[in-house]
């Protein structure tokens, strides 16, 4: 079998592409998918890197547009470029972003209420509270009472409370992020009708 010249240079510049063109710009060549039509999620860092990819090979004539909609994107767009906007970096002609961002707000999880303890419905000890850490700034949840017993039968004995709080040295418990600051003031936050600590 005798390959013409031009036989030859196609299967030189097949060749020549799977080697340069990175896993995901390769995925789409040897496919014959638009690069619009991403393997990856719309929006992700590999969904812009092929886009942009193909465009810098596309220019040096080593990747060609699937169809009509692809070659607009590649001569027409700067889809999968970026650039600073407001101190941001936002992707260009992707009007999906802003988009993206509203929603992301949106979904972004809600801080659980700070300093109010309640029962655990985990497994391990009875009660919970979340609290900042003043150092980080992260959010801690924090779980005191022993699930089996504690203080519950003698918070309305004031002779109970007494000797609890002798036990555990509560008038030295001044840190909200220790369990044992919130142990001290259970029956306060739990028991019944009781507005003092001891």
């Amino acid at each position: 079998m005798i390959l013409t010249e031009e036989k030859l240079k196609s299967i030189i510049l097949d060749e020549l592409r799977k080697t340069v063109f990175k896993e995901g710009l390769r995925h789409h060549y040897v496919n014959r998918v638009p690069v619009h039509e991403s393997i990856y999620r719309i929006g992700s860092p590999c969904y812009f890197n092929v886009i942009s990819q193909a465009r810098d090979f596309y220019k040096k004539g080593l990747y060609e547009a699937v169809n009509e909609e692809e070659r607009d994107i590649l001569e027409n767009t700067n889809l999968g470029e970026w650039a600073m906007f407001e101190g941001e970096e936002i992707p260009l002609d992707f009007p999906m972003y802003a988009e993206t961002l509203e929603e992301a707000k949106k979904k972004k999880k809600k801080d659980p209420p700070i300093g109010k303890p309640s029962r655990n419905t985990g497994s391990g000890k009875k009660y919970k509270v979340f609290v900042r850490n003043p150092k980080t700034g992260k959010i801690k949840k924090i779980t005191y009472g022993d699930s089996k017993g504690g203080l519950k039968g003698g918070w309305n004995s004031p002779e109970a409370r007494k000797s609890f709080a002798a036990r555990h040295k509560c008038a030295e418990k001044k840190d909200r992020t220790k369990a044992g600051y919130w142990a001290c003031r259970a029956h306060k936050d739990f028991g019944p009708g009781i507005g003092r600590f001891w």
